[in-house]
Formats: structure tokens, sequence, C-alpha cells
């Protein structure tokens, strides 16, 4: 008895015995091998800081895209790669946070590193800001394949949230390696479930999305 309340405490400690909405998993629990860099939770961002509602550095996802993101990993592992995650479900609140910066025409703090080739005050109009996200009803994901042995990812020719045609999947001013990347990352998504993002090579959505409504509770 002992035994079993030391464990219910060292759970709540370390934020495993967080209760999810029902049909959510931690992506770290049900897929042990994922590398996770959960951009939003700290300053390596296009904002620069911590965004609202992301208490923690931890993913959720949906179980039904959890599982065929687990395919995913699985398959890859036997070619000694596998997945790091930059973001997954996204609280609304984090979204309404992104929405505020972009009204901000004073704030360029990462425009160097973000968005250099693009005025801030067209990055709705362009699409790179909403003011709602798939990410928020829980199956959409941002990733990359990654050498397992390294952690480092492949060179997709661009970065994470990088603002620009750059990013875009059609892209053709990149090496041969790099298109084959995003190609090898396309492909292996859309065969187990996901569609791709035409703008951003790291965005994948589940084809059949068991919510469809946007969620906002926090992640922690």
């Amino acid at each position: 008895m002992k035994k079993l309340f030391l464990l219910g405490l060292f759970l709540i400690i370390n934020g495993s015995a967080k209760e999810l909405p029902k049909g959510f998993a931690y992506l770290e629990e049900q897929i042990p091998t994922v590398e996770l860099d959960m951009r939003y939770y700290g300053n390596n961002n296009f904002i620069g800081k911590p965004i609202k509602g992301y208490l923690s550095s931890r993913a959720i996802l949906s179980v039904k895209a959890t599982t065929s993101l687990k395919r995913v990993q699985e398959e890859l592992k036997g070619f000694g790669l596998g997945l790091k995650i930059f973001d997954a479900y996204r609280p609304q609140k984090a979204v309404d946070h992104f929405v505020y910066w972009g009204k901000d025409l004073v704030d360029m703090k990462m425009k160097a590193f973000y968005y250099p080739n693009i005025e801030k005050k067209n990055l709705f109009k362009k699409g790179y800001i909403a003011t709602h996200s798939g990410h928020s009803r829980g199956s959409t994901i941002d990733l990359i394949i990654i050498d397992l042995e390294t952690k480092e990812g492949l060179d997709m020719g661009s970065s994470f949230d990088f603002f620009g045609r750059e990013s875009w999947i059609s892209y053709k001013k990149i090496t041969v390696q790099q298109r084959a990347n995003r190609m090898l990352l396309h492909i292996i998504m859309l065969k187990y479930g996901f569609k791709s993002y035409s703008q951003e090579w790291w965005h994948f959505t589940l084809k059949r999305e068991p919510f469809k409504r946007y969620f906002d509770f926090d992640v922690e």
C-alpha cells in the first residue's frame, strides 16, 4: 500500500497523472523514443518568449493521431531514424497570443530569424497566422525526422517555423538531398494517414480527425 502511495505521489509531482480530456494522450508516454523540442514552451520561437497555455514542455495529441504517429516512429526506427516534435496540440489561448502579437507591428524581435523576407503586417494575409489553428483540434503535429544516434534533424532546407517560400513543400531552390529529406517525411506521414500543408514542410494533420471543435486546455 505504501508503494502505491509513493508511486501516485511520484506521478503527480512529475505531471504524468494530469488528467487529459477523453481521447487525448501524452506523446512521450505512448511513444517513449520520440524526441521533444517544444518551441512554444521556451524562447526559441517566432515571438521570442513562452506562449500562453504552454505550462510544460510536454506534447499532447489525440489518441487516434498518436497511434498513427507511433507507426511512423516504428518504421523509421528500422533505418536508424526517428521523430522530433516541435508542436502538437495547441490551446486556443496560444493561437490568440499569436494573433495579438501579429497585430503589434512594433515588436520585430525575431524577424531576422523567422520572417526576414516578409513584412509582419502581411503574415495574416499570407496565411502564416490565423485566428484558429488545426493544432487546437488535437490531431495536427509539427515535426522533423532525426538521426536516432546523434538526435540531429535531417537538413530540410529551412528551419521550423520559417515564414517564407523556402518552407513550402514545392520549393525547388534547395539541394537534392534537402528535397529528398522533405520527400521522405512527406511520404511516410501520408502513408500512415496524415495530410500535409503546402506552405510548411513540418506540418501534418490526421486525415480523419476525431475532433471538430477547438480546445483550450493548457499543456501541462
